[in-house]
């Protein structure tokens, strides 16, 4: 059974429809990038998969059980973690505090310390800087607490929203070493990233979306060789 299942779903926000029997499937253990244009649905899928938008029609599947109406809270709760578009973290709230937010569905203490240590081992300059007031940190380091906040709550799968977007080039590449790392260490992640090639270096597998619609799928690497792909996304 795979880990996620999205299936002909259809999502629209009032009258105008993003998504247009959209459908795709995630394993465990795997990177899958979505890539496409702006405005094609790609921030909507990831909103609808995490419970900020419901499907009209179609399920939404988390190992088989469907959550497609659940609210977002009852979808952490299940499983999923969300590190959305534009970081959106608390601005005037520590980084510590930003954190400990992310695991508010949580009770275990022991174990949100353990995952706070381990957030700060992917992401140093965070320990450095967890008494800090979020709204003052740089753009790269918002991308990190984002992310690390996103993971306080322990997902099986994790939603990532263009984490490279605004960032310096040095800074993308720790973003993509840590999001290998993190797979590495077990977790499922579905990816939305602006820079088409580099998401495709580190997934394994991706789907083309074009106005709500997917028009191509297939593993990383046949993507990247894709004349359509090249010429629409890698600049080819």
């Amino acid at each position: 059974m795979a880990l996620l299942e999205v299936e002909t779903v259809d999502t629209y926000y009032g009258r105008v429809q993003a998504l247009r029997g959209v459908s795709l499937t995630i394993d465990d253990g795997e990177i899958v990038t979505l890539i496409g244009s702006n405005g094609a649905g790609k921030t909507t899928t990831l909103r609808t998969i995490s419970g900020l938008a419901h499907p009209a029609r179609g399920h939404v599947r988390l190992r088989g059980l469907d959550i497609g109406g659940l609210a977002p809270d009852r979808v952490v709760m299940r499983g999923i973690g969300h590190a959305p578009e534009g970081r959106r973290v608390f601005a005037r709230m520590s980084v510590r505090d930003n954190l400990f937010l992310g695991a508010y569905v949580r009770k275990d203490a022991a174990g949100i310390r353990s995952d706070e240590e381990r957030v700060f081992g992917f992401f140093p300059r965070l320990r450095e800087r967890r008494n800090q007031i979020a709204g003052t940190l740089s753009g790269g380091e918002q991308q990190m607490l984002a992310i690390g906040r996103a993971l306080m709550s322990r997902p099986k799968l994790l939603l990532l929203d263009e984490p490279s977007l605004g960032l310096a080039p040095i800074l993308v590449d720790t973003i993509f070493q840590v999001i290998k790392e993190i797979n590495s260490q077990g977790t499922t992640i579905l990816l939305i990233e602006q820079n088409a090639a580099k998401a495709l270096q580190v997934a394994n597998r991706g789907y083309v979306l074009e106005t709500g619609r997917i028009v191509q799928e297939g593993s990383a690497k046949a993507l990247l060789e894709s004349p359509d792909v090249q010429r629409a996304y890698l600049g080819i």
